[in-house]
């Protein structure tokens, strides 16, 4: 089978990445191609891309694809790369620590088992020219698995219900179902910077069943040009989130909040607003970042607005002619210089390796208790208790009297 490196990936119109916006926005298919010349890539999206790279690059020595001598020349390459750290290289090898374990496993039970790094899969029979990348298919007697890593940080991504992961399997089962008797696919999402590992297991019919039911209804809903516009969570990265109409109706919503008459709002109705402001300040910070870009890139004048030049802080234009230039003087050396300092936790274990920094200083780095924050019931971290639970939990009088002692004391 072909393989192709993550770089030069090509995109199917219908991306398997971004199937949970096409599914559930159909009519964002149609708007993003009004956004062509926009550029989706980043600098999160870039480390993302190399990370897999890497990760490629040291199964391919461990499964025999190349030689050592062609790793060790390979890999002095990848590290000029500013995204390359110990720090990914520690992350990464928690990525293949997995991938080993799992194939291990298949090939126990199956000797035989097929294994393939970055694998076109092809699940076009559901998805009009639909494909994608998987970075490990695992193929044993009666099953298949797919594998897929997420170097990202900033939101936990499950591998329970994830369409993008499910149209691997059926990629893998188009492939391959006529090769093997497969009964059962699995889809793992290995995150290994929040240390997250998912797996959803679904029998080829079931998967099959899904992909008839709501995946090719839904692709051709999307092709067609007339799907509606549904704001969602799903959003967060269409080219179209900063002036679509449907997202930003959903988040003015909160602008008519239908109050009640009393003077103060109730508990019910914080509760509901506090679940819409974070979409809302999102929302408003896309609309700011795409008026500024289309009005500095593309003198776009907007009504009532202009664009200025912002404030700015004051830098040496050389600090070696600054440096130069104080030690000429007397008595300025003991002066101009800041006391060395040593690098931050987050610096550091970026410099030495996560690993080595746990072996080396776990035991010197604390952790103090997190100022309290509100988040939705669903979250995963245990409920705190408040002051006044706190208060009813002591019978009232005992806390209060404590409390009085200590404002006294102090």
């Amino acid at each position: 089978m072909a393989q192709q490196a993550p770089s030069t990936r090509a995109h199917a119109k219908l991306s398997a990445s971004g199937s949970k916006r096409w599914l559930s926005c159909p009519g964002s298919v149609s708007l993003e191609q009004m956004f062509s010349n926009v550029d989706s890539s980043s600098t999160h999206s870039d480390e993302g891309t190399f990370a897999h790279e890497l990760s490629e690059l040291h199964l391919a020595l461990w499964a025999g694809h190349i030689t050592k001598e062609q790793h060790v020349e390979r890999l002095a390459a990848v590290q000029t790369n500013g995204f390359y750290s110990q720090e990914m290289e520690d992350y990464i090898q928690t990525y293949i620590d997995v991938v080993i374990e799992r194939i291990n496993t298949a090939r126990a039970k199956t000797p035989d088992a097929t294994v393939l790094f970055e694998e076109r899969l092809d699940f076009s029979p559901w998805v009009p020219e639909g494909f994608g990348t998987g970075d490990v298919v695992i193929i044993a007697d009666g099953s298949l698995e797919v594998i897929d890593l997420k170097y990202g940080k900033g939101v936990p991504v499950s591998a329970i219900g994830n369409p993008q992961l499910r149209l691997y399997g059926l990629g893998a089962i188009n492939g391959f179902g006529f090769l093997y008797d497969i009964h059962s696919v699995r889809m793992t999402i290995v995150q290994p910077r929040l240390d997250d590992i998912s797996t959803e297991e679904l029998s080829a019919d079931e998967l099959l069943e899904w992909a008839d039911k709501t995946v090719k209804p839904g692709a051709k809903l999307a092709l067609s040009g007339k799907g509606k516009t549904v704001a969602g969570e799903h959003c967060k990265f269409c080219k179209a989130r900063s002036q679509c109409r449907a997202r930003a109706e959903m988040n003015l919503k909160l602008m008519e909040y239908e109050f009640r008459e009393a003077r103060l709002l109730s508990i019910e109705e914080l509760a509901d607003i506090r679940g819409k402001i974070d979409d809302l300040a999102s929302w408003a910070s896309d609309v700011k970042d795409h008026m500024l870009e289309q009005a500095e890139k593309n003198g776009v004048k907007y009504p009532g607005w202009k664009l200025v030049e912002g404030k700015s802080n004051r830098v040496y234009s050389s600090k070696e002619a600054v440096e130069s230039k104080l030690l000429e003087q007397d008595g300025y050396a003991a002066l101009i210089y800041e006391p060395k300092s040593i690098l931050g936790i987050t610096a550091m274990e970026k410099a030495i390796g996560k690993k080595k920094f746990t072996e080396l200083l776990g035991e010197l780095v604390v952790k103090p208790t997190g100022k309290p924050t509100l988040v939705e019931e669903s979250d995963k971290r245990p409920e705190l208790n408040s002051l006044a639970s706190i208060d009813s939990d002591f019978g009232g009088e005992e806390f209060e009297d404590s409390q009085s002692a200590v404002d006294i004391g102090s």
